[in-house]
């Protein structure tokens, strides 16, 4: 009697337990619908994956972003290192296409170009396929270097086409081309040489000349309009194909310089 009144107490209380339990559900259950009437619910597990994704994405995408920046940082150094010729060692170019293909046997510089003549010529490195040309990078407002390197360059060549028969076309690209407008180049080469070939263009076209011949200019003791450019002031001289084949720095003085021109010419003739 005692086990058959237990078993009725237990079936009791648990029956009891039952419907309260229901009672409960049913009242949060209608509760959550008044409250979220016309609104779409919520999974709160995709909530939660919601907020922990954008960490999950920064965790995966930073590693990327390292290394695509030590990648790109790479690609510039090997094609720095590639282009950069140093002083007086030979290089090869085809810049305008002419004669036979030529085989890059050491490091690159030069390339092509489009700039204006001071006769408003446009010129590129075509017209001067077939000459010998030695080329100088600087500004007519320079005060002591640019003026000495284009002396320099006119005694080298007059030495070379009177006591040699060696014709060289002299080229000046300006490194300011805001101020060395084609008639202002014009008369401050004519004080120098008739024979130099002055050539100016737009601010990118310089640039984009500069950077293919790994001249380095940059604007300094800027005070409004008047200003300095910093540069290296190097002389290249290329040969009839365009192809750079010695770089001449501001130590040589002009017999050197023609010397040094003159043996290489003579070393392709031979």
């Amino acid at each position: 009697m005692f086990v058959v009144r237990r078993l009725h107490l237990s079936c009791k209380h648990g029956a009891a337990n039952i419907l309260r339990g229901k009672r409960i559900q049913s009242f949060n259950y209608s509760k959550s619908t008044k409250r979220s009437h016309g609104k779409t619910d919520v999974n709160p597990q995709l909530l939660i994956g919601a907020q922990t994704y954008p960490r999950s994405r920064l965790r995966y995408a930073a590693p990327a972003l390292v290394l695509g920046f030590t990648g790109f940082i790479g690609f510039l150094h090997y094609n720095d290192e590639r282009r950069a010729v140093p002083k007086g060692i030979t290089s090869s170019i085809s810049g305008c296409g002419c004669g036979s293909n030529t085989t890059v046997k050491g490091p690159i510089i030069g390339g092509p170009f489009t700039l204006m003549s001071t006769q408003k010529n446009i010129v590129s490195e075509k017209e001067f396929c077939g000459q010998w040309v030695l080329l100088y990078f600087g500004y007519s407002f320079s005060p002591d270097v640019g003026p000495e390197q284009l002396k320099m360059m006119s005694k080298a060549v007059h030495q070379l086409e009177s006591n040699h028969d060696q014709k060289i076309l002299p080229v000046f690209v300006t490194l300011d081309p805001l101020r060395d407008t084609p008639s202002h180049l014009h008369a401050y080469l004519k004080e120098f040489d008739s024979r130099i070939l002055g050539l100016t263009g737009s601010a990118s076209a310089i640039r984009q000349m500069a950077q293919e011949y790994r001249v380095y200019f940059k604007k300094v003791q800027e005070d409004g309009d008047d200003y300095l450019v910093g540069t290296c002031h190097n002389m290249y001289l290329l040969n009839p194909k365009m192809e750079v084949v010695r770089c001449f720095g501001t130590e040589y003085n002009p017999d050197d310089l023609s010397h040094e021109v003159l043996k290489e010419v003579t070393s392709v003739s031979q």
